[in-house]
């Protein structure tokens, strides 16, 4: 496969485990034309300039862990279509599982290659807005949406039912994020990590996400949310950005968002929102960190003596220089 494609053999065995796949034995018949085909392609972005080939294993990696994830749960799916009905319970009629994959194969391939285009449209419209810094730079609001008290509740849970929980967590999550504009980054058993161009939708998710999800027999969520500079790679977000988030969701009470002083500086003057700030913390990367409580301010409502005076003490400190916390 090497020699047809033209690539040394050193390399198609780095690219080949890169993408998830293990070793084959020499004498193996394991490959197709469509295995030359693809590592041609591969060839291809690398001379456009679209891939570098020293980032080429990365960006396998990458795609083989998504789209791995993706086929174990269509893997279930066909399983399911196959066994259903089966007689005796639980067997796969060979005949019948070859006509139902060549049917249901191409549908799949076809929605895949739909919501890829779609989530590429989306995705450089916010990148379009976030405006594109230096290599993968941008300015972004990054939020942390976890579930309190997660690994006490979920040791009482059996296996389906717990994977219930996670599943309604992570759909619910997916709708809210969407709805007000986010991506999702990842989604971690008990928590998901959402980042979002613009502030306000950031904290609309912040504040929506604890509201949809709440019902008595669910763990209460909390989030915390941050802004400023961080750095995309494969699809990930990293900096200090991101630690903060995580440090403010760890400290937030259950069903509230707190948010650090970039963000709630950001929603000065938007008078659907009341930002105060608490007592400062020290924590784990941060000493004295300054956390800013953001709740809706209910419709129609007239603010008392005392909100108004706390608006404008809130207002004052956000307009005062310096962050307000050392790292």
């Amino acid at each position: 496969m090497a020699e047809k494609s033209g690539m040394p053999p050193q390399r198609t065995q780095r690219l080949w485990r890169a993408l998830g796949f293990p070793d084959a034995a020499d004498d193996e018949l394991v490959f197709t034309d469509a295995d030359v085909q693809a590592l041609g392609l591969l060839s291809a972005l690398i001379d456009a300039g679209f891939v570098d080939e020293g980032t080429e294993a990365s960006i396998a990696r990458a795609m083989a862990q998504s789209l791995s994830r993706l086929a174990d749960w269509q893997t279930d799916l066909l399983a399911e279509v196959l066994t259903r009905d089966a007689d005796p319970p639980g067997t796969v009629d060979a005949e019948r599982a070859a006509e139902d994959t060549a049917r249901l194969l191409p549908l799949l391939r076809a929605v895949q290659d739909y919501v890829w285009r779609r989530h590429l449209a989306a995705n450089a419209e916010r990148l379009l807005g976030a405006g594109a810094g230096a290599g993968d730079r941008r300015v972004l609001s990054v939020g942390f949406a976890d579930l309190v008290g997660y690994t006490t509740r979920s040791q009482g849970m059996g296996g389906r039912e717990l994977g219930q929980m996670v599943e309604d967590f992570e759909a619910t999550a997916a709708e809210v994020i969407a709805r007000h504009h986010g991506r999702v980054v990842k989604t971690i058993g008990d928590g998901v990590l959402y980042t979002a161009v613009s502030a306000v939708d950031a904290v609309e998710i912040g504040l929506e996400l604890p509201v949809v999800w709440h019902a008595e027999e669910r763990p209460p969520l909390r989030v915390g949310a941050a802004h400023g500079t961080v750095l995309t790679h494969l699809g990930d977000v990293y900096s200090p950005v991101v630690n903060l988030a995580s440090r403010l969701t760890s400290i937030a009470r259950p069903e509230t968002l707190l948010v650090d002083r970039e963000l709630a500086r950001r929603l000065r003057g938007r008078v659907q929102y009341r930002v105060r700030p608490l007592r400062r913390v020290s924590v784990r990367g941060y000493d004295q960190l300054q956390p800013w409580l953001v709740r809706r301010r209910p419709p129609g409502e007239e603010d008392t003596a005392l909100e108004g005076m706390l608006d404008e003490m809130a207002d004052d400190v956000l307009g005062a220089s310096g962050d307000g916390e050392r790292a």
